[in-house]
């Protein structure tokens, strides 16, 4: 199963990224998570069905310092996930 999250709210600047990261590799799942210039954080993940439910309380809790207002959720065709090495944050230097 692949899922396309798009997070708003303040979720840039507090460790977002690093924090759903952390929660993705802990959990076993492959993809990426990124910042968007819009102010958001866009995920992609591919994993079980139990584990993806897993990443998404994560997504909903929000790391320290940030504030989840609302995340829009997507099922990806399965051969998205084909792709999808183990999980990283995109642009991070």
């Amino acid at each position: 199963m692949v899922l396309h999250f798009l997070v708003r709210g303040r979720v840039q600047g507090v460790g977002f990224r690093w924090y759903v990261h952390r929660e993705a590799a802990e959990i076993g799942l492959r993809g990426w998570v990124r910042n968007v210039p819009e102010g958001h954080v866009e995920i992609v993940a591919a994993g079980t069905q139990a584990e993806l439910a897993e990443l998404r309380a994560a997504v909903k809790k929000g790391s320290r310092g940030s504030r989840v207002d609302a995340v829009v959720e997507h099922e990806l065709a399965e051969s998205e996930g084909d792709a999808l090495g183990p999980f990283e944050i995109e642009g991070a230097w």
